[in-house]
């Protein structure tokens, strides 16, 4: 019979907890309880058909019924006589709730969170109310969070690293895990002024709250003897703040960009040249380089959609960059050393050239075969010097 069972009350009261509600009330929000309770019984005929069941169910309700309040209805049957059954069920208070679903510890919790905040900041009480159940996740560290917060607000614009704050219990690796709740309760709390709105993110944590941030940095090598900026022969492997690159302006006519660092470290000379090593998607190292809008730029990417998705990034700050060894003729040259890209991009890409474009499209849409991907540092050497040398 589908009547309504404990279970089912229970798990009505279990969903108010999963949606915060029950939680919420604590923090001045809408009172829930009492609250009645869905309940569906049986019905006339069944009441004659099924009594038995009727009897059981009546009893397994009544027998469960110490956190919620059954009220009865009288019922005048024909051939039963009067009958009590039940037709509401109430949950009176928020204890009883609590006890029903066995929250009592957990919903402690969270009011001592509610009280602690109240006191110290109480401007943050509209984020426990708002979130309960992330809240709820981080009773243990609530306390050192508000330290957190509470020495932000003292500290304008600090400028200094995360490793720098000195608190309690309080280190880098603790901010670092907890940065998205730090930054939504500092986005509620701060004043506007003392945010940068610009940076947005896991990785903009730092800047758009006023603390130092680690610095990007640039790794290149010389392809050039003759512009040697170390006084050795052949290591000229030299990795920089991305600061301290963009103030170098060097001599070269030629960049070149790849994602190996043994095709890094192996790249061949080339007069007035310069490799970079790579980092995949992004390139804020290098956007803000003007000296390189000026210089000749090849990307050296796989060829699978991720490479030419990169070349596609890379081409939003340097739009005349061209391609390196990305084109049909290596691809398919090199179809015995084909691997499997595991997680194809499909996104249309719209900084490719007509060539490249063919490609990409051969590749997410499987024409050529299965996911297939070309990696560099598969490409035949020879290879890579002829097309220097085609340049």
């Amino acid at each position: 019979m589908n009547w309504t069972t404990p279970a089912e009350l229970k798990g009505q009261v279990q969903k108010l907890w999963d949606r915060g509600l029950i939680l919420s009330s604590f923090c001045g929000g809408e009172e829930i309880f009492p609250r009645r309770l869905t309940l569906k019984g049986p019905n006339s005929r069944q009441l004659s058909d099924s009594f038995p069941e009727v009897r059981d169910w009546i009893a397994r309700l009544s027998g469960a019924s110490k956190q919620y309040r059954i009220v009865w209805r009288n019922v005048n049957h024909r051939i039963l006589g009067a009958n009590e059954l039940p037709a509401e069920i109430w949950i009176d208070s928020v204890d009883d709730a609590l006890s029903l679903i066995g929250k009592k510890r957990a919903a402690g919790q969270f009011v001592a969170m509610v009280t602690l905040t109240l006191d110290r900041q109480p401007a943050l009480l509209s984020w426990l109310e708002k979130r309960p159940q992330r809240a709820l996740e981080l009773a243990e560290e609530w306390p050192r969070i508000l330290s957190i917060v509470a020495w932000r607000l003292k500290h304008p614009h600090p400028g200094i690293y995360l490793r720098q704050i000195d608190l309690p219990g309080v280190h880098s690796k603790f901010i670092e895990t907890h940065r998205n709740v730090l930054g939504e309760l500092f986005d509620l709390i701060l004043p506007p002024e003392e945010i940068d709105a610009t940076a947005t993110g896991a990785t903009g944590f730092c800047r758009r709250y006023g603390f130092r941030d680690k610095p990007l940095r640039v790794r290149f090598r010389l392809l050039d003897p003759t512009l040697a900026l170390l006084p050795t022969e052949n290591d000229q492997d030299i990795t920089l703040t991305q600061s301290t690159f963009a103030q170098l302006k060097l001599p070269v006519t030629k960049v070149f960009i790849t994602e190996n660092e043994i095709n890094f470290l192996a790249f061949p000379q080339v007069p007035e040249a310069m490799v970079i090593f790579g980092a995949g998607y992004g390139f804020d190292n290098l956007a803000a380089v003007e000296w390189l809008r000026n210089r000749v730029i090849h990307y050296w990417g796989d060829i699978d959609t991720h490479g030419f998705a990169i070349l596609n990034q890379l081409r939003c700050f340097f739009p005349r960059a061209a391609s390196l060894l990305m084109n049909r003729e290596t691809l398919m040259e090199h179809q015995a050393l084909w691997g499997v890209e595991p997680s194809p991009e499909t996104a249309t890409l719209t900084r490719l050239t007509a060539e490249e474009s063919r490609i990409y499209d051969q590749l997410r849409h499987n024409n050529l075969g299965h996911q297939i991907r070309l990696e560099q540092e598969k490409i035949g050497f020879e290879w890579l010097v002829d097309a220097l040398g085609a340049l």
